[in-house]
């Protein structure tokens, strides 16, 4: 049973043999988030080529008069119309184990398999998602604990020396609503998402204007360790170190975090994620299972222009 590691109980003397419970624990995971706010492109699947191209429709120039005179024409103007791809890859890991295992061990190893693996591509896509919301040009560095500073290009040029806090969010949601004219998440009156490190979060829940909101009014938010809502942004926090880090900046002072308004990322699946079977092999002494999947993720906006930004990523250089 070579695949299977088996540890010895004690460092030296005698070594012994024990029962086996009949009760598998299974280690814990992170939480994992940022899949489920991607956007699935609607009409695209197998045998529709290797990348999808998403159109965009830019604004028309509200600086117009648009006041007409009696006897002559409307005047025209252009609209802009562009698209970005987004192309599918392969995804996929497996776990091989011999027929010797399933018949002799005392668990069920396939099912074991199964689950871990379905834990394993949670994890995975819910990094390579969250990649694909940090590819925004916007990027808010925290440089003190009453100022903050906004990259547009794509690369964080200062070092955050504060943690996120209430200042740094008022900011950041002005900036969404009156500078990048962000939509709200979920429609008119929806407010704005905010994913955030636990780092971040105890940078906004240990800021005294958060605890002094909260103290008469709501004062359950501290008991139940939850930010909800401020400014008209809902918070989730998630403990994914993979998605999004809990060290940035000096000596590692800031919670890494993103902001979002609606229509953020884009998800593009021509495979469906799926648990696959291997084909046994040797006359079924070889055996195995797999999740598999081709699709991948992708900024709708990769812009800081007012109307087409929808992304603010919280970091550091």
């Amino acid at each position: 049973m070579a695949q299977m590691t088996w540890k010895f109980d004690a460092p030296s003397g005698v070594y012994k043999n024990s029962a086996m419970s009949a009760d598998i624990r299974d280690a814990a995971i992170a939480k994992t988030i940022f899949m489920q706010f991607a956007s699935p492109e609607q009409g695209y699947g197998k045998k529709s080529g290797e990348s999808i191209s998403v159109t965009r429709i830019g604004n028309i120039d509200p600086n117009v008069s648009g006041l007409l005179t009696e006897g002559q024409k409307i005047s025209e103007t252009e609209m802009s119309i562009s698209t970005i791809a987004i192309p599918v890859l392969e995804w996929g890991q497996a776990v091989p184990f011999t027929n010797l295992i399933a018949d002799l061990g005392a668990i069920n190893f396939e099912n074991s398999v199964q689950r871990k693996l379905r834990d394993q591509m949670s994890l995975i896509f819910d990094r390579v998602a969250a990649q694909a919301f940090k590819q925004t040009p916007i990027k808010a560095i925290p440089t003190g604990v009453s100022q903050l500073t906004l990259d547009t290009d794509g690369t964080p040029s200062f070092q955050a020396t504060a943690n996120l806090n209430i200042y740094h969010v008022e900011q950041i949601r002005d900036y969404m609503f009156s500078n990048l004219l962000v939509p709200e998440y979920d429609g008119e009156g929806g407010g704005y998402m905010a994913i955030v490190s636990t780092k971040a979060k105890r940078g906004i829940m240990n800021d005294p204007k958060f605890e002094e909101w909260n103290k008469y009014t709501t004062p359950e938010k501290k008991f139940n360790s939850e930010i909800g809502r401020i400014e008209g942004i809902r918070f989730i926090e998630t403990n994914n170190s993979l998605a999004l880090s809990q060290s940035l900046g000096l000596n590692g002072v800031l919670g890494e975090a993103i902001f979002f308004g609606d229509d953020a990322v884009a998800m593009a699946v021509a495979q469906e994620p799926e648990l696959r079977v291997k084909r046994p092999e040797d006359y079924g002494r070889s055996q195995g299972v797999a999740w598999y999947g081709i699709l991948n993720f992708g900024l709708v906006w990769p812009s800081a222009n007012a109307g087409e930004g929808r992304v603010v990523h919280v970091t550091s250089s």
